[in-house]
């Protein structure tokens, strides 16, 4: 079931407002109790003081017959006052006693009594008179009926009440009001929202003029579409490379294949197209290879099977590996520098030998490459050092995205297909790491680094399909045909 915010936000005024006006309310019947009982005490205490004199002055009983006549006095045809006198002798009485229940006490020497038969109590007090010639000491009550306090008390209750459910009543439909147009730009934002279309990606929530809490709402949903927007266009540019790169293969072996089937031909004729087939079915094996690689290190995969080695002796059995490719190139090699990791050596040595290959197809004969590994807070440096132009600030900034190659390059385009440094990228991230590449001074220097404990996966983990398809591949001797 959906909640309204607007309804939830009424509701949650008008209940803040119920609790208020009843604390208020509360509050006010409590203080104007205390004000009515405090003017019926003072008005108890006034007719004891007057009482209490009357009987005082009665030393006899010729005299008590006057106060009985002065107590009758007193007391009111209403019955709101009573009047009554204790003691041992029967002829200085007067006056029924109260029964009743006692309901509370209202201050010292103040006691409520509820009469039998009655609503509403008698407020009580009393006073000890000590005895006076033939009057022996007597006991004073005094009590006064609280039928018109209770009264008023009730009806101003029930007033409270009334006007509370009604100012509760009344703040809830304000409040939905007032919440609708306070939710009035949420709403906006929702239509902007509903308005987003595949067809415009470049559409973004218009947030300047917001609320400062949906400003930031609104700002961080422009920045979820920008990064959806760039991924999109990296899949449209990675679907068009994919095309672009298999479509030449696929063509090559069309053509050769329907060359060959024009007519008769000859086994060793047949022969050579198949090996020429052969070639292009490597190729495309290679590029699906490398795409179901960086495919699965997009998903976040780490490094598995880590093993603590010399980096050092990892670069070195990678330029073994090397060699030959190395002698054609008539390159030499300087390896500088040593640090020990946790590693995934499969994956390490097809990231070295993808630098060693993009340096070899880079670098003028007779020339020296250097290869570096270098500890850097945490982290090592593996990095390949080649003689070269200086590479422009927009090539530097692309050239680890996949199936990039600088221009000049196309030329090897059916040995390079511009995934061998997006590999190295992959390999580095599983790894913990980052890439970088620098350019100066006449030197190139392509690099990568890995954390020294290893990626966070563990044994079992999806990161370890990573690590077994990799080691195939690079026994199979994948990375001499993985550049960038």
């Amino acid at each position: 079931m959906k909640r309204s915010i607007s309804l939830r936000l009424s509701a949650m005024f008008a209940a803040v407002s119920l609790i208020v006006f009843t604390l208020t309310g509360t509050g006010l019947f409590l203080l104007m109790q205390h004000q009515l009982f405090n003017e019926l005490r003072e008005t108890l205490d006034a007719r004891a003081r007057i009482a209490g004199l009357i009987v005082a002055h009665a030393p006899d009983i010729k005299k008590w017959a006057f106060v009985q006549e002065k107590l009758r006095d007193l007391s009111p045809a209403d019955s709101r006052m009573h009047y009554y006198v204790e003691g041992p002798d029967p002829r200085f009485r007067f006056g029924a006693p109260i029964i009743g229940k006692i309901t509370g006490d209202v201050g010292p020497n103040y006691q409520l009594v509820r009469p039998a038969g009655s609503h509403y109590d008698l407020l009580v007090t009393g006073m000890r008179l000590p005895a006076n010639g033939d009057r022996p000491a007597v006991t004073l009550v005094v009590a006064s009926d609280c039928m018109r306090t209770e009264t008023m008390l009730r009806r101003f209750g029930i007033a409270l009440g009334v006007l509370i459910a009604l100012s509760t009543v009344v703040v809830a439909l304000l409040s939905r009001v007032v919440t609708r147009f306070g939710l009035a730009p949420l709403t906006r934002l929702s239509r902007e929202a509903a308005q987003l279309s595949p067809l415009n990606r470049r559409q973004r929530l218009q947030a300047g003029e917001l609320p400062e809490e949906l400003h930031e709402l609104a700002t961080s949903f422009n920045g979820a579409l920008e990064r959806l927007d760039k991924a999109y266009e990296r899949l449209e540019s990675f679907n068009a490379d994919v095309a672009h790169e298999l479509r030449t293969p696929v063509s090559i072996l069309i053509g050769q294949t329907q060359v060959a089937l024009t007519r008769d031909r000859s086994v060793a004729q047949l022969q050579h197209t198949l090996q020429s087939n052969l070639e292009e079915f490597e190729r495309l094996r290679v590029i699906v290879n490398d795409m179901l690689f960086l495919s699965r290190s997009d998903r976040g995969e780490r490094a598995t099977e880590l093993t603590e080695v010399s980096l050092r002796a990892e670069v070195e059995r990678m330029l073994e590996f090397l060699e030959m490719p190395l002698e054609e190139a008539q390159l030499n090699v300087q390896v500088q520098g040593d640090a020990r990791a946790w590693v995934n050596t499969s994956l390490i040595g097809r990231a070295v030998s993808n630098l060693f290959v993009n340096a070899i197809q880079h670098s003028p004969p007779g020339t020296m490459l250097q290869a570096t590994i270098a500890p850097q807070n945490g982290h090592v440096e593996i990095a390949v050092s080649n003689p070269g132009e200086p590479l422009d600030p927009v090539v530097r900034e692309h050239i680890f995205d996949r199936f990039y190659r600088i221009q000049e390059a196309r030329s090897n385009s059916h040995e390079n297909h511009g995934l061998g440094l997006s590999i190295v990228k992959a390999v580095a991230e599983m790894h913990g790491g980052t890439v970088f590449v620098r350019s100066a001074t006449g030197v190139n220097t392509f690099g990568f680094s890995v954390a020294v404990q290893g990626g966070e996966a563990v044994d079992g983990a999806p990161g370890t399909a990573v690590a077994s398809d990799v080691a195939r591949q690079g026994r199979a001797g994948v990375p001499l045909h993985v550049s960038s």
